[in-house]
């Protein structure tokens, strides 16, 4: 998989949903992107279509247009998904994976952790999702690639709400490490089994991080 260009106006725009810069509920038109982003009115509607068609913005009225929500009920609706998906997928790939770049990427990751900033707290996020993606890709399903894609833009905006709490990721390279072991095992059953507890895992350190802060305690789960 190709890494997005940090200046390509969706990578930028969803950067900034990820990081609440454009929060869960927040008004967008093509004038606010145009002005907050400086792109083209062109470019911006473009960008709004697509992410209106992922989901990532939801259209209210004809004049009307919403970054999505964030509640527990997607978070929850998205565990459930990965679960579903991530361990079948990944058993498929199984020793296919680029186990190089595999573990370059859990060594950035490594590397990463402790982070001090945001940009560093967004970089971790964008390369644990392309490590996922890329333990994906060798299965060789384009169309469902794409859905774990979406299903991963959104699990980092539900990681942000982890990592500006507790200032630490729902899981360590550690235990990514021991994972990969598992993965190029090529045992289906032994890899369906530790990707889905970790999935597990990774759904009740988020969702305790989420009660335990009376900041959450809206609607819309806002840093």
């Amino acid at each position: 998989m190709t890494t997005m260009d940090s200046t390509d106006p969706y990578s930028i725009i969803m950067d900034a949903i990820v990081t609440q810069k454009l929060p869960p509920s927040f008004k967008v038109s093509e004038n606010i992107l145009s002005d907050t982003f400086q792109i083209s009115r062109a470019i911006a509607r473009n960008m709004m279509e697509r992410l209106v068609a992922q989901q990532f913005l939801v259209t209210q009225s004809a004049r009307v247009t919403l970054v999505a929500p964030l509640t527990l009920l997607e978070i929850r609706q998205n565990f459930i998904l990965r679960r579903m998906l991530l361990p079948e997928v990944i058993a498929i790939a199984g020793a296919k994976v680029d186990f190089d770049k595999i573990y370059r990427l859990n060594k950035k990751i490594e590397e990463l952790i402790p982070f001090k900033d945001d940009d560093t707290a967004l970089e971790l996020l964008k390369t644990n999702k392309e490590l996922n993606l890329t333990l994906c890709e060798a299965a060789g399903y384009p169309l469902m690639i794409d859905w774990i894609r979406q299903l991963e833009d959104t699990a980092m905006r539900i990681y942000w709400l982890y990592v500006k709490t507790k200032k630490s990721f729902p899981y360590s390279s550690e235990q990514q490490g021991q994972i990969l072991e598992v993965i190029r095992s090529d045992d289906n059953k032994r890899i369906h089994a530790c990707i889905s507890d970790m999935i597990m895992q990774t759904e009740e350190r988020v969702l305790n991080a989420i009660f335990q802060n009376k900041q959450f305690y809206t609607q819309d789960l806002i840093v």
